[in-house]
This record gives structure tokens, sequence and C-alpha cells, in this order.
């Protein structure tokens, strides 16, 4: 096999990894992966014209979380490069989006890797992804009952889900882990173990330790080689239907939902899903292609694909409108919801304009500034909010006693707040100064209301 930095800079001249402008950010997190990622990038930057940055997240989780993070803002130092860090709410941001605690720390680690993308300059970010990690990730979702896009893993280059602006590469994809510790221990690189690695409770590592081990011994030691090219086969196959789904998707005039091939028809499906935050199992995917009917994808929310193919959210209702009254909501790329007697509805178009009049019942919002979750709530005593044009919050009493607003209509009006408390929209208001939609925005959400009778 040829040397490590031979097949690193193969990979980057193959795929055309390096970036066309400004450095390029390493996201370094202490283990022997990134940090032999990070030599051997530092090795070949000079022939390349480039210069390098490091992110390292800091999830808090781990005893030896401190360690690795002073490891990696020492390795920088010794390079020559600059280092951004950040210590991540992960188990709060966890209790607060009922999500996992690995997803929490992933959509976290993304969105800390993007912001310090664009304080180095840089438009891409290199991960330490290894062959043996396209494997096991191969595995556990055949587990799954993936289909072809799953099984193709991860790709040399793609877009950060973050900031799409901010594409990831993966230069080690074709290295298995081996060679990574055959060149740590050459070039006597120190690195952290991750004793969690050891833990064959959670599912990846019994695949990496006890599934992966056997197969490559009892059936063929070039597994990964076998398994990255079924994925490299799979994933060709799943971007062409993926690509035909979209142009459907897209179309002004479309071809009936029901004359479709029955891959595209589930591919359709299942982009929808993706854009309303759902990974859309198989079950779940064709419950939705064979039928119209609602399904229910948790307490709160309930899918349904329409007759035109269209696939839609709906929140489960709020039986009683009080003061007390409060309900979390996640924002998929569009749905519905009801609020006792308000119903609305939200669409978040990758980009908007200023909007160029007031439209009753409909608002543009800044979708970043908002964020992924949102509080629906009514008027509490103290609470404060900056209208569009204000130069600072107002109380919200006084905003509504100069719009001569009666005292019982305040308390039945409807707002949200962003995750942090911070009121962005108030029914009947004009929207939040600091979320209105500018030329700088790339992602809006637009959100309409109305009041049953």
């Amino acid at each position: 096999m040829p040397p490590l930095v031979e097949l690193v800079r193969a990979s980057l001249q193959r795929h055309a990894l390096w970036p066309c402008r400004g450095p390029l950010l390493v996201a370094v997190s202490g283990g022997v992966d990134s940090v032999v990622l990070l030599s051997v990038l530092h090795q070949l930057a000079p022939e390349s014209g480039h210069s390098l940055a490091v992110a390292h997240a800091h999830h808090g989780l781990r005893p030896e979380a401190d360690a690795e993070a002073a490891l990696v803002a020492n390795l920088a130092h010794q390079l020559g490069v600059p280092c951004s860090q950040a210590r991540l709410p992960v188990r709060a941001a966890a209790d607060q989006t009922r999500e996992s605690v690995e997803m929490a720390a992933r959509r976290l680690r993304h969105g800390f890797l993007a912001r310090a993308a664009h304080e180095h300059g840089a438009s891409r970010i290199a991960l330490a992804h290894h062959a043996g990690d396209q494997t096991e990730l191969f595995f556990l979702r055949l587990f799954r009952g993936a289909g072809g896009a799953g099984l193709a893993g991860m790709r040399p280059l793609g877009p950060s889900p973050a900031d799409p602006g901010i594409e990831l590469i993966r230069p080690l994809l074709e290295v298995p882990k081996s060679q990574l510790l055959e060149f740590a221990a050459a070039h006597g690189l120190a690195f952290q173990e991750d004793a969690s690695n050891a833990n064959c409770e959670i599912p990846r590592n019994r695949v990496r330790h006890e599934l992966l081990p056997k197969l490559r011994g009892d059936f063929t030691p070039a597994l990964d080689w076998v398994v990255q090219r079924t994925a490299t086969l799979v994933g060709a196959e799943a971007d062409f239907v993926h690509a035909e789904a979209q142009r459907w998707l897209q179309a002004s005039r479309r071809k009936p939902f029901e004359t479709l091939h029955v891959a595209l028809q589930r591919a359709i499906v299942r982009e929808q899903l993706w854009q309303l935050g759902h990974e859309g199992d198989f079950e779940l995917v064709e419950r939705l292609r064979a039928s119209g009917d609602r399904v229910s994808a948790g307490a709160d929310l309930t899918l349904r694909r329409q007759a035109d193919g269209n696939v839609t959210a709906a929140a489960a209702r709020v039986p009683e409108f009080s003061a007390a009254a409060e309900s979390g909501l996640l924002w998929p790329s569009r749905g519905e919801y009801d609020f006792g007697p308000v119903h609305l509805q939200w669409s978040i178009p990758r980009s908007t304009r200023p909007p160029s009049r007031a439209i009753a019942g409909r608002e543009c919002f800044d979708g970043d500034r908002v964020g992924a979750q949102i509080n629906l709530r009514h008027w509490q005593p103290g609470d404060r909010f900056q209208p569009l044009g204000f130069r600072s919050p107002s109380k919200l009493q006084d905003l509504f006693v100069n719009r001569k607003i009666p005292a019982a209509k305040r308390r039945e009006l409807l707002l949200a707040t962003t995750a942090t408390g911070e009121i962005f929209w108030v029914e009947g208001l004009p929207p939040g100064e600091t979320f209105k939609v500018a030329t700088t925005t790339r992602r809006g959400l637009v959100l309409r209301w109305r009041r049953a009778r």
C-alpha cells in the first residue's frame, strides 16, 4: 500500500478537495485519526499553496475532554496554525430539544465548525473519517434497513449540515485505521484515546469490535474494499433517483404521483421527510407512499401525503387556550400547527427577499436567526419586545397600550420566542427588528396565521 501522505495527496487531487479560496479548516478532536490528518495536511499544504486553521469542539461529556482540548491547542501552537475552540452545552441542548445526546452533540459541533470556518475565512472543513468508519456506517445503516442513499455512506465532498455554503471534505475515506496508527507511531504523534470507544453497549463499537473482526477473519480480509465498492455502486444509483425526485418536486407541471415508478415515489417521499426533519425509515416512507391517510410520526406530530404527492406535517392541537399554555415546536421546512383557535402555517425557503409590503396574517423572518426550535405562548407580565423599526426592546404591555389593544384581548394574543426566550413575533404587531429579513438572509421563515371566528 502506498505511504499515507501519497494516499491523501491522491485523494485531495482526485476529488478536488482543496478549497478554491481561503484556508482549509481542520476539525481536530485530539484522537489519533484527526491528529494524523492534521499532520499530513500540514505536510501537503505548502505544495498546494494553502494554509490551515484548526477547530476543536469541547463537548463536556467525558473526563478527558479538558485534556483533549489542551492537546489540540498545544499541537496547533507547535505547527503555527490558528486554533478555535468552544465548549458546547450538549446535555442542556439535548434536554431542551428532547433529542439524543449524540444527535445534540453532532448538531452543535457542526454549527460550531461552520462558525469557525467563517471566522477564519475558510470555505471547506476537513474531517478525519477513514475507511473503517465508512464500513461501520454501512453495516449500522444496513441493520436499520437503509436504502441506497444510506448505504452509499459518507462522500469525500459534501455540504455542511449546519451551513450549505460550507463544504466538508474527507481525505481519509480510503485509508484503513491501521495505517493511521502506524503513521502516528512512526512520527511520534501524541493523541488522546477516547475511552468510550471500548464500550460495546454502543452499537457502533459492537460492530467495530465484534462483527467486523469476525467478517474479516471468516470471510474476507478485504472487507473495507468490498464495502467501499458496494457503496460506490448503490450510491451512484441513489444519486440518479434523487436527482429525478428533485426534478419532479421542482417541476411546475408534474406527472401524477401514482404513475411514477415505485423507486421514484419512495425517493420523493423520503426527500420531503428529510426537509421536514425526519430520517424516514422504510415503514414510514411506505405508509406515506401508499396512502393519503395521516401517519403518526411521534406523540406530537402527524404526517400526510396529499394526492399531488406533497408531504405535509401537522402538529397536535393544544386543547386549552390560556395564559399558562405553552408549546415547544421544531420547525421543519414546512408544516402547520393549531394553538387553540390560532392556525399557523409556515415554510422555510432557502432564501427570501425583504417583503415589499405588509400582508395581513403573514410575516417573514430570518430563519437562521430564529433557529430550529421556538416556543408558542401568550403574553406574560414583564415581556419585552423590539418591533420592526424600534431601536431597543419595550415592555409588551406598553406596546399594547399605545396600539389601544383592550386588556382582555391582550391575553388572547399569541406570541413566539426563540429557544433562548427572545420574542420574535407577536400576533398583530410588526415582526421583531433583529429577526427581519435582510439582504444577507440566507434562509427565510414565512409564517402565516389565522384565528378561528
